[in-house]
């Protein structure tokens, strides 16, 4: 891999230094008031040098703005490092690589993988959601750039010169239910092992949450790779609109709403009250274990991030006695950790998962028929396979095509990808049960088990899918398999033929070959 010159992955990497990012949100236009003072705000960070990177927001929400991209290489010039929000929502996949190369040659050196927010509003309507890749083939992506990208050309094998990225990626802890968290900790699995060079938290004032994901990191063999804690300032108005959960993955409890409803009582209308909880957990991240913090909140001002840095390091040392103030937990809130009745933190014993759910007899069915048919032991295999090899190619391959789909739309809603994802979501579609197509784990936009696309209405696919396999203990298998994004060159074509025919990710995972090769490999 090539080295990463990113100043900031270096201080995140340096023990003796406890790194600060600020988080700019771009709004919609480009020379707008709003526009002016996130430059101006830029700048001010910029010359004191007291932070180690701006982060910067893409479309948050969803909507419009101006380009992550762009300013970034604008702030760049400004001498300061840039993390540029990069998020999958809105950009194909040879845009994502296309952006990457500008970025490296505008020396950009910080990417953070995201998936991103559902589209919301924008021009004439609501905007076509992309989501080619997930977050974690978005990281796989950079850490190729990173190695030497190597592709098909005219002439053989070529390789690029290796680009330059600290590449991070997100984990939200903030999940209430089982199935939701250990969701959200398998996918992290599979972005450090597509090489996420450093990790960012969710925002959520739980201190035992914050723990459980630092332990966590350790508990997979991450211990190295540094993270950085969420600080969001959080005003009363913010707070209410997360709390009615329209903003995807912030969590708000009633508790934390009733305490800033207090404090905007005051004079100050609660700022005061706000800017000090910043701070405590700067300082309570710091002394867990945190490399570093990402700072954010709605209109936050340089001089009041200089103020959180300055009080929360005043109250690093008593780190702990800060701890019951954010004893918060979620209504019925599940935790992967035993709780520590000393600290109120977490001991490093896993909490009992062994009881096992209900699940439903359709999937009871399916794995059945995967058994029978498509388990290259399956009594089944063999003459499908054969049956495949004639069908391909020939004038029956329409209608196989067609009766195929008709059936899978029946019963798992196809989208006719042609390279099926069934056995890797425990038989749920990815593609047209999850709004945002995700192959290898749940977004972190889902709110108590539903779908942040369809709150109380759909469940989460991966909720499902977790409730399906724990049946069979089988529940850490969703952890296993880093699925690439689909072929769309089998787009509309038969996914079992290219599945016994080894055309398809699934065949290609398990080695089935393709008929042709496999007569020359024998």
């Amino acid at each position: 891999m090539s080295e990463v010159s990113s100043r900031y992955h270096e201080a995140l990497l340096d023990k003796d230094t406890f790194a600060v990012s600020w988080e700019l949100v771009p709004g919609r236009g480009a020379f707008e008031r709003y526009q002016e003072e996130f430059m101006s705000s830029a700048e001010e960070a910029a010359r004191a040098g007291r932070i180690h990177a701006l982060t910067i927001t893409d479309n948050p929400g969803g909507n419009p703005a101006t380009s992550a991209e762009m300013l970034s290489a604008e702030l760049t010039r400004l001498g300061i490092e840039v993390v540029v929000h990069f998020t999958c929502k809105d950009k194909s996949r040879n845009q994502l690589e296309a952006l990457l190369y500008g970025l490296e040659r505008a020396s950009v050196r910080n990417v953070l993988a995201l998936t991103g927010d559902y589209a919301s509003a924008g021009y004439l309507g609501y905007s076509t959601p992309v989501f080619d890749l997930d977050a974690t083939q978005l990281v796989g992506l950079v850490t190729e750039l990173n190695q030497g990208l190597e592709f098909p050309g005219l002439r053989g094998m070529t390789k690029l010169v290796p680009t330059h990225f600290g590449v991070g990626a997100v984990v939200s802890p903030f999940k209430a239910t089982e199935a939701e968290l250990m969701g959200q900790y398998y996918k992290l699995e599979k972005k450090l092992r597509a090489g996420a060079q450093f990790i960012v938290t969710q925002l959520g004032y739980d201190a035992r949450k914050f723990h459980e994901a630092w332990l966590t990191m350790k508990r997979l063999g991450y211990g190295d790779v540094p993270i950085s804690g969420n600080v969001y300032v959080l005003s009363r108005g913010a707070a209410r609109v997360m709390r009615a959960g329209s903003v995807p993955g912030c969590v708000v409890t009633d508790e934390l709403y009733a305490r800033l409803t207090e404090e905007a009582k005051a004079p100050d209308k609660g700022k005061g009250a706000r800017m000090e909880r910043a701070a405590k957990m700067y300082a309570f991240m710091k002394g867990m274990g945190y490399d570093g913090v990402h700072i954010g909140g709605h209109g936050l001002k340089y001089e009041e991030v200089e103020e959180i840095i300055d009080m929360g390091e005043a109250l690093a040392p008593n780190w702990r006695d800060l701890l019951p103030e954010f004893d918060m937990p979620q209504p019925n809130g599940w935790y992967y950790f035993e709780r520590d009745p000393e600290t109120g933190l977490n001991t490093e014993q896993p909490v009992d998962r062994s009881q096992r759910p209900p699940t439903p007899f359709a999937y009871r069915g399916f794995r059945l028929l995967h058994k029978t048919v498509f388990d290259q032991k399956g009594i089944l295999f063999g003459p499908m396979r054969r049956m495949s090899e004639a069908i391909d190619g020939s004038r029956f391959e329409n209608a196989f095509n067609r009766l195929e789909h008709i059936g899978k739309v029946l019963t798992n809603e196809c989208m006719h990808c042609g390279d099926c994802s069934l056995p890797d979501v425990a038989y749920l579609c990815p593609m047209s049960q999850c709004p945002k197509g995700q192959r290898n784990g749940p977004c972190g936009g889902s709110f108590e088990g539903w779908c942040e696309v369809y709150p109380n209405e759909r469940r989460c696919i991966y909720v499902r899918a977790y409730q399906r396999l724990k049946h069979y203990g089988e529940e850490d298998t969703l952890r296993q398999n880093q699925v690439p994004p689909p072929d769309h060159s089998l787009r509309r074509t038969s996914s079992w033929l290219n599945y016994f025919l080894g055309r398809d990710h699934t065949a290609k995972r398990l080695g089935i070959l393709p008929p042709e090769k496999k007569e020359k490999a024998e």
